[in-house]
């Protein structure tokens, strides 16, 4: 696989951890505890779960062929837990 088709590949990823994590906070979350409705977290939990191994695999793939530093790996990785983390690091870093 070219480094191209994996930085496309790893945005995808990116966008879709992201909003997963979005989802899972401003929607599963509160349906589980304000209307206690608990289906859709595990649904969209694991997606999540699912997408952000994918993200911090891709990330650590990624490390060596971008040439990015140390401070900008610890960064990206940080990023995976910030709600919109991974969308600031689809457009800084890819």
């Amino acid at each position: 696989m070219s480094l191209k088709s994996q930085v496309r590949f790893f945005k995808w990823i990116s966008i879709l951890e992201g909003i997963s994590f979005l989802l899972l906070l401003f929607i599963a979350m509160p349906l589980k505890y304000i209307f206690d409705m608990p289906e859709m977290v595990k649904q969209v939990g694991m997606a999540h779960g699912i997408l952000f191994i994918a993200y911090v695999l891709g990330g650590v793939l990624l490390y060596r062929p971008m040439n990015w530093s140390l401070k900008q790996m610890g960064i990206i990785l940080g990023c995976s837990v910030l709600p919109f983390g991974p969308f600031y690091v689809e457009k800084k870093y890819l």
